[in-house]
């Protein structure tokens, strides 16, 4: 029973030392966000973001609310595939999504030609941008710039 108790404490350090690099992203924010069509803004709405953690800070909970989009998401580490996964739900229905931390960014891969980044900003915010493989360049089709509400 002990080695089972030992191996559970482990797992949950390793958890929760990977959900610790997307601590930037916590916190309650407010923003702007902005569709783009061939690097053209088509739609800037405000946005409002709570991001925290759960579970003995083992998953993230994502709640974004716009006037173009509501999402719950969940963020967690799954060490047996050594891969994050970005759960979101929305009123359509939800999704599993693999997703890395990589140069100082969370990065989800929604397909081979589409992945969301989640990046902090040198003045203490931070940024959801989307993007789409185009002709083998990566373009911008929505950027979300949040800033702390306190």
């Amino acid at each position: 029973m002990l080695v089972v108790l030992s191996n559970f404490a482990f797992s949950q350090s390793i958890k929760q030392e990977k959900m610790q690099q997307l601590s930037y992203m916590t916190g309650d924010w407010i923003g702007t966000s902005k569709v783009y069509e061939s690097g053209v803004v088509t739609k800037e709405v405000a946005a409002f973001e709570k991001i925290s953690y759960d579970l003995d800070k083992t998953i993230l909970v994502i709640q974004l609310k716009s006037e173009s989009l509501q999402l719950h998401t969940i963020i967690y580490y799954d060490e047996k595939d050594q891969t994050f996964y970005y759960n979101p739900f929305s009123k359509n229905g939800a999704r599993k999504l693999p997703a890395e931390f990589k140069d100082r960014q969370f990065i989800v891969h929604a397909s081979d030609k589409k992945r969301f980044i989640f990046a902090s900003m040198q003045d203490g915010g931070f940024k959801e941008y989307g993007e789409k493989l185009v002709d083998g360049k990566w373009m911008i089709y929505f950027e979300d710039v949040f800033r702390n509400v306190e």
